[in-house]
């Protein structure tokens, strides 16, 4: 499989905008951007993100014991460039505040899940950093997602922003 059609595949997949966080034994802050996010497990409560090994932020999280995944908002587009780039303080500036367990947290996400550290699996260029869920945070903000190489946001046939959760119906409930 070539490289390059692998990721325009992939492109073509929404996903939403994540900025991970946690803190090392030092108690310097750390965080990175991500779209590769899912629930994993109900039982136990495990969720997943990804984090390329070449990056910066890679020893501080395999290495951490906890850490906070932030889904971010429709309009905090500034936030994920921000965690992406490297060589700039993450954290400076200074909407990222103390949250779950402690940790620093966008009070803009929509959502927040707060998660230990329950495996970490080696996958590639990538570790995979899997996580028990031990608290979460939910707001009713529209997500932001991350599509063809570009931000948008979900909205219904009319554009309208999703204010209403909609059911989605199983082949067992028809």
């Amino acid at each position: 499989m070539e490289r390059t059609a692998l990721t325009h595949a992939m492109a073509r997949v929404p996903g939403p905008v994540t900025v991970v966080t946690t803190i090392d034994g030092t108690g310097k802050r750390w965080g990175f951007t991500a779209n590769s996010f899912s629930s994993v497990s109900l039982d136990p409560p495990l969720v997943l993100v990804c984090l390329n090994k070449t990056a910066s932020t890679h020893e501080a999280f395999t290495s951490a014991d906890r850490f906070l995944i932030n889904v971010l908002a429709h309009g905090q587009d500034a936030v994920a460039r921000r965690f992406a780039q490297s060589g700039v303080d993450r954290f400076a500036a200074g909407d990222m505040e103390t949250c779950e367990l402690g940790l620093p947290g966008s009070h803009g996400a929509c959502a927040r899940v707060a998660c230990s550290m329950y495996s970490i699996v080696d996958a590639g260029d990538h570790s995979i950093l899997i996580g028990r869920v031990v608290d979460t945070y939910t707001d009713d903000r529209t997500p932001l997602v991350y599509y063809n190489r570009a931000f948008a946001y979900p909205a219904t046939a009319t554009g309208a922003r999703l204010e209403e959760p909609v059911k989605i119906l199983h082949l067992a409930d028809w």
